[in-house]
């Protein structure tokens, strides 16, 4: 005997398949009217099991050695979850900008530091790595 047939007289394997449930997206729109915008060269992260904790501020002067005080003027309180998006997001906006503008020198004295000297190619060079003069008619 073959393999049991479903009600109303079909086969299993000759069932037509549904597809799965189309993934719904939400639109979500912004009313930032009444933001105020804020500048922070300052960010401390800390951290609890239930949720990311992110404090703003500005140091007037954030070159200066020995102990500061920096007052926090924002903090931000996000789930777990939201902290993943805002990191995923944030990495890819700072990809478009280095893709866009080059890489994004962090360290301080490597931005600041004057670049290495440049030398002429080999080719314009002349024996023993002496520069070579080079007429252009």
């Amino acid at each position: 005997m073959s393999e049991p047939e479903q009600p109303g007289g079909t086969h299993p394997d000759l069932q037509p398949r549904q597809s799965p449930p189309a993934q719904q997206t939400a639109e979500v729109v912004v009313d930032d009217s009444g933001a105020q915008p804020t500048y922070a060269n300052f960010c401390r992260v800390m951290a609890t099991p239930e949720e990311v904790i992110l404090d703003f501020g500005l140091n007037p002067q954030p070159f200066t050695a020995g102990g500061q005080v920096v007052k926090a003027n924002h903090r931000i309180v996000l789930s777990s979850y939201t902290t993943k998006r805002l990191l995923t997001a944030l990495g890819m906006t700072i990809q478009r900008h280095e893709q866009t503008f080059g890489v994004i020198e962090v360290d301080v004295n490597r931005r600041v530091s004057p670049p290495p000297p440049q030398f002429a190619p080999a080719e314009a060079r002349g024996p023993a790595g002496q520069p070579r003069v080079l007429r252009l008619n």
